[in-house]
């Protein structure tokens, strides 16, 4: 593997007639070409927390997008958040954003909310391009304590006087990712920073976006689309985590496309995707190696 010469260009495109951000991340030079990969973040991160997957991935021959969800990061926020910030919105943003970068097939994963859109887009407008999803610690049905939990914090960020104390605040509410180094842990801050109008620092999302619960309460009930999925599929599970139930887990195992479903020790809700072990796991089921 070789990434110490794969750099990134940050990109922007129109899709859906909003200006949607991404990471692209060229294969490595000198690596056979391997599918190209859409790695698509939570409900209220950035693309860039995909930096080390993208980076491994990329290394072993892969194209890597890492989109900005629309609300978030360097994204539009959306002028019309009560009908956009749903699944299938973005799931069009999805598809519209391949169909700009000629993507015909292409493997997908997805943490969190970003493997929601996975399973729509692998259900519906993507069915037959997707070859291969990975859903990191989401399935068809979210535990009802954790999605209060996220309605409660979604909508009134915390901000703070200083970038550190925002890191701090990451440190703790993301604790439950796993092992992060420091370097890493401050890319995660300075990639989802935004100053607000009074100086203080908040998490670079659009608030709200959690109009998706309030406006689209079933957005997230997603069986019916799991069914139809005819792929092979990785779910990984953060052992503690608390948003995909081990039942949930277990069904996703029994019934649809028959999930490989895969216990990540020491992390909750997500695991972070940047520890060889995790890596290593992702790359092997894309090339069927498992």
């Amino acid at each position: 593997m070789n990434t110490s010469t794969v750099v990134p260009q940050s990109r922007y495109l129109v899709c859906e007639g909003r200006e949607i951000h991404f990471m692209d991340w060229a294969p490595a030079p000198g690596v056979p070409e391997s599918t190209p990969v859409i790695a698509w973040h939570g409900l209220a991160r950035t693309g860039r927390d995909m930096d080390p997957l993208a980076a491994y991935l990329s290394g072993l021959g892969h194209r890597v997008i890492c989109p900005d969800t629309i609300g978030r990061g360097l994204s539009q926020w959306s002028p019309t958040p009560e009908i956009e910030y749903c699944l299938d919105f973005y799931a069009r943003i999805a598809t519209a954003l391949v169909e700009q970068l000629g993507l015909a097939s292409f493997h997908w994963v997805g943490t969190s909310m970003g493997g929601a859109i996975g399973m729509v887009c692998a259900a519906g407008p993507l069915q037959g391009r997707i070859q291969r999803l990975v859903l990191n610690d989401i399935g068809p049905k979210l535990a009802d304590a954790a999605v209060e939990r996220i309605r409660s914090y979604a909508g009134n960020p915390a901000s703070f006087a200083t970038v550190g104390e925002l890191e701090q605040y990451f440190r703790t509410v993301y604790k439950p990712y796993g092992f992060l180094t420091d370097a890493q842990w401050k890319l995660l801050t300075e990639s989802s920073t935004r100053r607000l109008p009074n100086g203080r620092v908040t998490p670079h999302y659009d608030p709200a976006m959690v109009m998706q619960f309030t406006q689209h309460p079933a957005d997230y009930e997603l069986w019916d689309a799991y069914d139809r999925i005819d792929i092979p599929v990785l779910c990984l599970r953060g052992a503690d985590s608390d948003l995909l139930l081990a039942d949930t887990a277990e069904a996703m195992r029994d019934r649809g496309p028959r999930a490989l479903v895969v216990t990540i020790a020491g992390c909750g809700h997500a695991p972070a995707l940047n520890v060889p072990e995790q890596l290593d796991l992702v790359q092997r089921f894309l090339v069927g190696v498992h």
